[in-house]
């Protein structure tokens, strides 16, 4: 028998509402141990990909593996998958430990053992000592932390988490994204976290799939999503960006390119292939966008005279929007101890970036 290489396995999977196409031919691998998160906007098929593969839904086409065996027909409750759902769907009119053992009884397993795995699970989710509270007497990270003690007991292979922070203030939402990958890195076992937030995806994933209109338009680490975007949706989705569309008006060789767009002319560079006169759209991150009061004159970088419009204080950032030449607007963001929060509207300034910190993409990919 060879070794399983992946815990999920999803292959060219697609799933039909009517007439929308919400999952559309989707693979995925997640080995095993791993958190891989699914991002993307609402509407993008997230959520259906995640009930695709702990068997609440049925795809169209594509098949299902998980840990090398074909589960595309099984149903949800003879997979070795277990959910978190947005919507938590606990027993108000049962305890904590009944909550968390639920599934358990149902199984029959004998009571002993059941109040035995209850008490581990409320350690793993460092809930002890709250096995007899109502769930009316608990706060909103404390029942997720029941949601996902309910989940655990079971030994799930795998681990499917739908929004389960959604509904958190932000202080919550940060101390449980700190333990629910504790928990993971404890337990060993692969997490397939959805959320439309991308820093909840960054702070927690070993690898994000960003999602759009049903498709995974990139797979990678955090850092690859945010440092090489591969598309325009990409980039524009994670992180603050600039966004240029413009045409390509010199091909210099070797991926370089002068692309004018919005009444400026930017020497850029990319993939080889873009033909002169090609629509792109040009990437540039807000914090490699530096402001000076004198001209950015380093043969690396490319620059423009512009006025300041407007400044936003952030707390450990300040952004700075500019009208750059041709009424292009750019913006900046900063720390704000940096030289440029000095800077006031009207201010005269020169505003620019590292040639080599720019993304160009085909416009509309």
């Amino acid at each position: 028998m060879q070794p399983v290489t992946a815990a999920v396995e999803v292959e060219a999977v697609s799933r039909r509402f009517g007439a929308t196409l919400a999952v559309d031919r989707v693979s995925l691998s997640v080995a095993p141990g791993e958190f891989v998160s699914l991002l993307g906007p609402s509407g993008c098929g997230k959520t259906t990909l995640l009930r695709l593969i702990g068997g609440f839904e049925t795809p169209d086409s594509g098949r299902i593996r998980i840990l090398g065996i074909d589960a595309t027909d099984t149903p949800p409750h003879q997979r070795r998958t277990n959910m978190v759902f947005q919507h938590l769907a606990l027993f108000p009119h049962r305890n904590v430990a009944e909550n968390i053992g639920f599934g358990l009884r149902m199984r029959r397993v004998p009571p002993a053992e059941i109040a035995m795995r209850v008490r581990k699970a409320l350690e793993m989710v460092r809930l002890e000592g709250y096995d007899e509270r109502r769930i009316d007497q608990i706060s909103g990270g404390q029942k997720q932390r029941v949601a996902i003690a309910r989940a655990i007991i079971n030994e799930p292979s795998v681990l499917l988490l739908d929004e389960p922070l959604g509904a958190l203030d932000l202080r919550l939402r940060l101390e449980l994204q700190d333990e629910l990958r504790r928990l993971q890195r404890s337990l060993g076992s692969p997490f397939i976290f959805v959320t439309h937030d991308q820093g909840e995806a960054m702070a927690m994933s070993d690898r994000i799939a960003v999602m759009n209109a049903g498709r995974i338009e990139q797979i990678g680490t955090p850092e690859q999503i945010y440092s090489q975007p591969a598309s325009r949706f990409v980039a524009q989705f994670v992180g603050h960006t600039n966004l240029l569309d413009g045409v390509i008006d010199e091909v210099l060789g070797s991926g370089r390119y002068i692309v004018i767009g919005g009444g400026l002319r930017i020497a850029c560079h990319g993939a080889t292939g873009f033909a002169k006169g090609a629509p792109v759209s040009l990437s540039v991150r807000q914090e490699n966008v530096a402001i000076r009061r004198e001209p950015l004159s380093d043969p690396g970088w490319v620059s423009f005279r512009g006025e300041v419009q407007d400044k936003v204080f952030m707390g450990a950032s300040v952004r700075i929007k500019v009208a750059a030449e041709g009424q292009t607007t750019l913006l900046s963001e900063t720390v704000a101890a940096a030289g440029n929060a000095g800077l006031v509207v009207g201010d005269k300034v020169q505003i620019g970036w590292p040639i080599a910190e720019a993304r160009l993409f085909e416009r509309g990919v």
